[in-house]
């Protein structure tokens, strides 16, 4: 409202609370163009819009300007606590007519860079692209009759998206090389280079990524040049590239310029996660140092954990008894939600860990539950 009129509505309601009369009539304001407002939350769409908790490890919001405002009370490295409403920021763009205003929202979604929790960025920008969107036929059946089309969940990462995560990784071992280079006593030895040098031949390096369930192992080759030879699963691939303190990845892959946005994470198994982000592209890896032993995988068959922290509303079983495939075991509430936790398959409750009031973390056991025998 306030894009299309040019008036503060916020200092009217200070000043009509403060006793004065509102400062124009109906008849004196004037629309001006067309405006959108989205809702950047933290949370999952794929998982039923569940609230997503965390610290915001990485946040990029959309340049303001007489286009594009943002409303926001958060910045990178603040905490999505349980407590709050999980909204990270209201963007609101405008421009002489419709078309022209989705246009600088997708704009300025794609501007949007969230890394720590999960949010509904992507979900916004397929719902203002939609054809039937774009045409103003919407309703509230739109979300329900489109969930194909909006919905996307990430399929697995090409050779494009490998090799951009080995240069991320490459880069930024390099970085932390040259760093340790400018605190030796012999800056110049061989053996504080940071381009795997070798006494005969070129160097060479394995990085080890896993892409959601599957483990990807790539060859890294040097070349004089400064580029690389990625042995990734679909063949050879060339990538060359710099990445910027704040994580602008700048690279060119296979012949083609390519720009990303890069974010390390730590991960629950004390590796790291390479979160590369451009449009159309929102992509998570793990990098995996064979090196560690620690390690921790996806939790056993038959264990039930927190999908979120939370404070436990409900327990509707106790130790010792049967359950059934999708009965309800617990109810957890954040975020003015609640979620129910349910048994995964026919078993038994052997000891539930956590009573009604008490808090839990994410990806907490929350009972100790054994499946039936097939």
């Amino acid at each position: 409202t306030e894009m299309i009129t040019g008036q503060d509505l916020v200092e009217w309601q200070l000043r009509v609370a403060d006793g004065e009369a509102l400062p124009l009539k109906q008849d004196q304001l004037k629309i001006n163009g067309h405006a959108f407002e989205v809702r950047l939350y933290a949370e999952d769409p794929n998982r039923n819009f569940l609230p997503s908790i965390g610290k915001l490890r990485h946040l990029r919001l959309p340049t303001e300007n007489k286009h594009v405002r943002v409303d926001t009370g958060v910045r990178q490295g603040d905490d999505v606590s349980m407590n709050y409403d999980p909204m990270i920021a209201k963007i609101i763009t405008w421009d002489h007519d419709r078309s022209a205003a989705i246009g600088r929202m997708l704009g300025a979604l794609s501007e949007t860079q969230v890394v720590g929790v999960a949010s509904n960025v992507a979900l916004l920008s397929a719902i203002l692209d939609h054809k039937e969107f774009r045409a103003g036929e919407v309703d509230t059946g739109f979300i329900e009759r489109n969930r194909a089309d909006l919905f996307i969940k990430a399929g697995p990462a090409d050779d494009k998206v490998l090799a951009l995560a080995a240069l991320a990784e490459l880069r930024h071992r390099r970085h932390l090389s040259q760093e340790r280079e400018k605190r030796s006593l012999d800056p110049y030895s061989p053996w504080a280079a940071s381009n795997s040098w070798r006494v005969n031949g070129v160097g060479y390096e394995h990085i080890h990524l896993k892409d959601g369930d599957r483990d990807v192992a790539l060859t890294v080759h040097f070349s004089r040049d400064g580029s690389y030879d990625i042995e990734a699963p679909s063949g050879r691939i060339t990538v060359s590239g710099e990445l910027s303190q704040d994580g602008s990845l700048l690279a060119t892959v296979g012949g083609t310029r390519f720009s990303a946005a890069v974010a390390r994470v730590p991960a629950l198994d004390g590796n790291e996660d390479i979160v590369l982000m451009a449009p159309g592209l929102n992509h998570r890896l793990r990098l995996v140092d064979k090196r560690s032993s620690a390690s921790i995988d996806e939790a056993p068959l038959g264990n039930m954990q927190s999908p979120m922290p939370g404070k436990v509303i409900d327990v509707k079983v106790k130790d010792g008894d049967t359950v059934r495939r999708g009965q309800p075991v617990m109810v957890l509430e954040a975020m003015k939600m609640e979620h129910t936790i349910a048994a995964p398959s026919d078993g038994t409750i052997k000891k539930v860990k956590f009573a009604v009031g008490e808090l839990v973390d994410e990806a907490v056991e929350l009972v100790e539950f054994e499946p039936a025998k097939a």
